[in-house]
């Protein structure tokens, strides 16, 4: 595909999706109607599979998307996102879905680091964040075990300061090809 062709492609099939109205389809409210937030990873296989192996439609929960489904940093914008829909969207439950085959497992950071090399990143620029304090290597590191990970990931969540105890964190691992979940956590016995 031609450089610009994908942006002008998307920008063509909006002015049509607008002049025609196709966006009442999906009005709905800034609230979740299920009062759940989702994490889960932002593999292709989920966009539609995930919501609907739910049964969730159109503003029925606020989800959040990222390589893995992982909350790497108690402070970080995933956990930011997920006290926002708390504390201010309604949220009464937490949803942490990673899935199986998922591109984090075994993911080490030689192969990000060799791609990244490929395509112009220094040796240079590289040394300059490992001397800013920056551990590259465990930023880019994937997980071993989905389990492991979504246990870690809801962990962090259910045992944040800032998150109120009586929200169910729940962990679940969904299988891409058939949407079928499996319950790593279920957060009502905690």
């Amino acid at each position: 595909m031609k450089n610009g062709t994908m942006l002008q492609e998307i920008l063509a099939y909006n002015q049509k999706f607008v002049e025609n109205r196709e966006y009442e389809k999906y009005e709905t409210t800034k609230y979740p109607n299920k009062k759940m937030v989702i994490l889960t990873c932002m593999d292709t296989r989920l966009l539609e599979l995930l919501p609907k192996a739910l049964n969730l439609g159109n503003g029925d929960a606020k989800v959040i998307k990222n390589a893995g489904a992982l909350v790497s940093h108690p402070f970080g914008s995933i956990m930011r996102s997920i006290l926002i829909a708390v504390y201010e969207l309604q949220a009464k439950e937490v949803l942490v879905i990673a899935h199986h085959d998922c591109g984090m497992s075994g993911l080490k950071a030689e192969s990000v680091l060799t791609h990244m090399k490929e395509q112009g990143i220094t040796e240079e620029t590289l040394n300059t964040l490992a001397f800013s304090g920056i551990d590259i290597n465990h930023w880019l590191h994937g997980f071993d075990s989905v389990n492991d990970s979504v246990s870690h990931s809801v962990d962090i969540i259910k045992n944040h300061p800032l998150m109120p105890k009586n929200v169910p964190v729940h962990g679940l691992v969904i299988d891409p090809k058939t949407g079928k979940l499996d319950l790593i956590v279920n957060g009502y016995q905690d």
